[in-house]
Order: C-alpha cells, then structure tokens, then sequence
C-alpha cells in the first residue's frame, strides 16, 4: 500500500520593480531555466502568479508583500532550496527570490484561485458546469462560483482572465469554491483544478475574510 505525498508551500519573498500582469509563461520559462524539473509534468510543481500591485497597462509593481509561491511534494522540498537569492529574468524584467518560508498546506471552507482554465474557452454557464464536473470526478465536495468585480470600469462583471502562451490567448475565469469539507479542501489544493496547472492556473488558497 502507497501513502499519498504529502505537499507544502514554498513562500519565496520577490524583490523588483514591475511585471507584466500575465507573467504566467515567463514565469514559468525562468524556472524551467533554474530548475528543469518545473518542465517535467511527472513532479507535480506549480507554482502561483507572483503577487503585487495591478498600475493599469498590463503592469503589475512589486511591493514588500509581493512573493513566489511554489508547491511541491514535501520530499522535493530540497530541490528547490536553490531557488533562494537567484535572479530571474522574467519577460525582459529582473527579480530576486529571497530565503523560502516553508508552509504546510492547511484546510479552509472556501478557496480561490486567481485563474482557472477549461478547454475551448467557455462560454461562463460552461465554465461553471465544468468545474462542477471536474470537482466531482476529484472527489471534491463544494460550490463553485466566479465573483464579480466590486470596483473600476468592470464592476458587476464576472472576473474574466487572460493567459497567453506562445502567441494563443487562454480566457477562464477567477474561481471561488466554497462549504468545502477539510480533507477535500486539502485535496483540491494538491491536485488544483482545469488545464495549465504547471503555469499557474488551477492554483487554490484559502479566502481570508477581513474582520467586522
């Protein structure tokens, strides 16, 4: 009998100035550079966008909370030690990854993910119907949802996204998914969700609600 791997975090502070907002590829590139096990789908490494600040035009400003989440299997943790202090050159931009906190992946009732994809570009109803299908075959236990925007020029409307890889342009959508059970609110955030995993779509984090 096998024991299923158990995954963590490895939290990478980012210092720079400025990103494009859809560094997904690039991202992915540079650390396929570093470390080609990020290219081998047999690792099972994924890793979030980079956080920061959206300044309009594409452009996305790093700040003191901006950060590199990889998640791995606890027994490649060392694999990826390396990463700290390297410089990356992503889209024509230069980061530096710092020392890594290590975390371990903790249950939530609600998750997000920043972008999730499905084949053919679905229309929004599809999309929904997907995840809902994709959750059940995971053996995942929630209600998906996509929130809308509650500020800008786009308020009220879905949260739509954008992925490009070598030329093609992706669309999903952000996704929420919540009254999740703790062992498949874990489950979904080791497997993630739809297509482009490796490049950072599918990735689940816990919603943190601010306090009354």
């Amino acid at each position: 009998m096998t024991t299923e791997a158990m995954y963590f975090d490895l939290v990478f502070k980012v210092q720079g100035e400025l990103l494009p907002t859809d560094h997904a590829y690039p991202l992915y590139a540079a650390l396929s550079r570093r470390l080609p096990q990020f290219h081998d789908p047999r690792t099972g490494w994924r890793f979030a966008p980079i956080t920061g600040e959206a300044v309009g035009h594409g452009r996305l400003r790093l700040n003191r909370l901006s950060v590199l989440r990889v998640r791995l299997p606890e027994t490649d943790i060392r694999h990826v030690l390396p990463l700290a202090g390297q410089t990356l050159d992503v889209a024509g931009h230069l980061i530096r990854l710092g020392t890594p906190r290590i975390g371990c992946l903790r249950p939530a009732p609600e998750l997000r993910a920043w972008l999730v994809t499905f084949r053919n570009n679905l229309t929004l109803d599809h999309f929904l119907a997907t995840a809902a299908e994709q959750l059940q075959q995971l053996g995942v236990q929630g209600e998906p949802q996509v929130p809308v925007h509650t500020t800008g020029r786009y308020r009220g409307q879905p949260q739509r996204r954008v992925i490009r890889i070598k030329g093609r342009t992706i669309v999903g959508y952000t996704l929420v998914v919540s009254g999740l059970p703790d062992a498949d609110s874990l489950r979904l955030q080791e497997h993630g969700l739809g297509g482009r995993t490796r490049l950072g779509c599918g990735f689940f984090v816990p919603v943190r609600r601010s306090k009354p």
